[in-house]
């Protein structure tokens, strides 16, 4: 997928039928090393372009770490997805990259007023260093959970309350309505096929846009819409890792895999990490780059 990052643009594209109604913010590639996003919106919007579906309100599709994304790199000098706390946007300090490309994405949401919409809706898309299946992340506040469970896949709760500084927690902030959707490892060209289900499904939920007007009802929306794994589950635990650490997770994890009690899960620092629990491990950390060694959640 990297070299479809040629030139990124920081609005990807929008789109609508001069009809009034939602909003729905989609950004992607807020990882450098996580394009699958940016892909399947460009293709989305060429699509709605081509074809002049009806919808109620707006898409606007944006980038995230443009620098990071054309280095194939998570990012350069600090996480974006940690950088969208209360302290860094009132300092308005831009001393990094990753502060910089983070005001400019505020710059152009403050283009989308909430004046100007009957709600507003956010989709966030990222991916995963371990093999997933696709699943919602969302904090429970005002009515974001209630609008995941719109949607056919796994459900979890509580990743921004745990995580500060995540792009998802500052749009709930701001009173915008949605959640983070992760469409599968990096590396997979599934990824690409689930974040642009999302999106129609998303478009269809949000602006009522009618999937079978389309000259071919997408099959990406399909595919999720078959699969159809709607479970939630919570975070019970976070395995935090320090700058310097040296962490290693065994080999063989992936998103959602049972854990048994005294498995040996991961070593930190030359010692072993042996599970507490008889949960399920989710987001093992297989990557050079990222302080989140493992979590595990329960299913609720």
């Amino acid at each position: 997928m990297n070299n479809k990052m040629i030139e990124i643009p920081r609005i990807i594209g929008e789109y609508n039928s001069d009809k009034p109604g939602p909003l729905l913010f989609v950004t992607a590639g807020i990882h450098g090393n996580e394009p699958s996003g940016i892909v399947a919106l460009t293709k989305v919007l060429k699509i709605l372009h081509e074809e002049i579906p009806e919808i109620n309100g707006k898409i606007v599709g944006v980038s995230g770490n443009r620098k990071a994304l054309l280095n194939s790199v998570r990012y350069i000098d600090e996480d974006l997805n940690r950088t969208w706390t209360v302290e860094n946007i009132d300092s308005e300090k831009k001393d990094s990259h990753e502060k910089k490309e983070m005001f400019e994405i505020i710059d152009v949401l403050k283009k989308y007023p909430e004046r100007d919409f009957t709600k507003r809706y956010f989709l966030d898309c990222h991916t995963t260093s371990a093999a997933s299946e696709p699943y919602i992340s969302v904090q429970e506040k005002n009515d974001n959970d209630d609008w995941a469970h719109k949607f056919p896949t796994y459900i979890i709760r509580g990743f921004s309350d745990i995580v500060l500084g995540c792009i998802d927690h500052y749009e709930t902030r701001i009173g915008i309505t949605g959640f983070v959707f992760e469409g599968g490892q990096h590396d997979s060209e599934i990824s690409e096929i689930n974040h642009e289900g999302m999106i129609w499904l998303a478009l269809q939920h949000a602006c009522e846009l009618n999937l079978n007007s389309l000259k071919t009802y997408p099959e990406a929306a399909k595919m999720l819409e078959e699969r159809n794994n709607r479970k939630t589950f919570e975070i019970k635990y976070r395995h935090g890792l320090e700058d310097g650490d040296e962490f290693k997770m065994e080999p063989g994890f992936g998103n959602f895999q049972p854990i048994k009690k005294g498995q040996l899960l991961a070593h930190q620092n030359g010692k072993p990490i042996y599970s507490e629990w008889d949960d399920y491990i989710f987001m093992p950390l297989y990557q050079s780059q990222g302080n989140d060694g493992f979590f595990v959640v329960e299913e609720v």
